[in-house]
């Protein structure tokens, strides 16, 4: 007894002491669920164990197993900006995701709003910008993420699909050069809306750093490409216009990706933001219906 006593001592004495690591944040669900589709925050893995990603997952009604749908966010160049983000929700996407019987998964990158810490993505200088580096930054945080909820019980484990948002979408074309053919934690199919980096360079509407370097990144990509990606940009995109994003569609598949590649209608100013409101998802509507039903047919869930 009293060497058990001694022992607890020791173990308090441990943990209360100068040099005791600080406990590492606890993942997974952060609170209750509210409303809309269940509407919860959830801490998932990020590249710094002491800083995970902060989240926001919806889910349909039951214990599933539900299907995972992964939206990815634009990012900025602008330290200011990137700390002031708010956090993603992709709202008006997501409940359309759930309503198909999707959970969906939203989680914000290192570098932006809440999360913070140290910005893995950055491209470099304009005329220099190396768009490869940061488009497998941003699919090795994708993949973090996704890998952790595909472990959760009321995901189906291999009927995961990545919804990437301008640099969201440029990491996701990375993440279908290096997803694996099949597994647990495998991904059907990928919707990218107006992937790409460097848009707006100098704040100026239609002017891309570097565009040749950006093909190139596209078509690297595209060499070893497993997953099927649908490429959707609006009319009145000018971060990435729909000639240069057909441009960077096409290096992307004649290097060997699937791809198939629409322009949507115009939307409001800036065709940029579509995914992000319920008017542009509902000029989305037919596309990313038909990007689902195209899945895999062992991947379509019988009702």
């Amino acid at each position: 007894m009293h060497s058990l006593k001694v022992i607890f001592a020791l173990l308090v004495a441990a943990a209360l002491g100068s040099g005791a690591a600080p406990a590492q944040p606890v993942l997974g669900a952060q609170g209750e669920e509210g409303e809309p589709n269940r509407r919860q925050q959830w801490l998932v893995p990020s590249p710094d164990p002491a800083r995970p990603a902060r989240a926001l997952l919806l889910r349909p009604p039951g214990a599933g197993p539900f299907p995972l749908a992964l939206g990815a966010h634009a990012t900025t160049q602008n330290v200011l900006r990137r700390a002031q983000m708010p956090r993603p929700e992709y709202r008006a996407l997501a409940g359309f995701l759930v309503a198909r019987g999707f959970a969906v998964l939203v989680p914000e990158r290192m570098g932006h709003g809440a999360t913070g810490g140290t910005y893995l993505e950055d491209q470099g200088g304009c005329d220099e910008a190396d768009y490869s580096h940061s488009a497998r930054a941003t699919a090795g945080q994708i993949r973090l993420a996704l890998d952790y909820l595909s472990d959760q019980p009321f995901i189906w484990k291999n009927h995961a699909i990545v919804i990437g948002h301008s640099a969201g979408g440029w990491g996701a074309l990375a993440l279908a050069a290096e997803s694996p053919n099949g597994g647990s934690k495998s991904i059907l199919a990928i919707i990218a809306f107006a992937p790409g980096r460097g848009g707006h360079a100098n704040d100026f509407p239609n002017q891309v750093c570097a565009p040749h370097t950006l093909l190139a990144s596209a078509a690297e990509f595209g060499r070893s490409a497993k997953v099927p990606v649908t490429w959707l940009v609006a009319a009145n995109d000018s971060y990435f216009s729909p000639a240069l994003s057909r441009q960077l569609a096409d290096a992307f598949r004649e290097a060997g990706g699937r791809v198939d590649f629409h322009v949507l209608p115009a939307h409001g100013g800036e065709g940029h933001w579509l995914p992000e409101s319920e008017n542009g998802v509902k000029l989305a509507t037919a596309e990313l219906d038909r990007a689902l039903r195209a899945r895999p047919a062992a991947a379509v869930r019988k009702r």
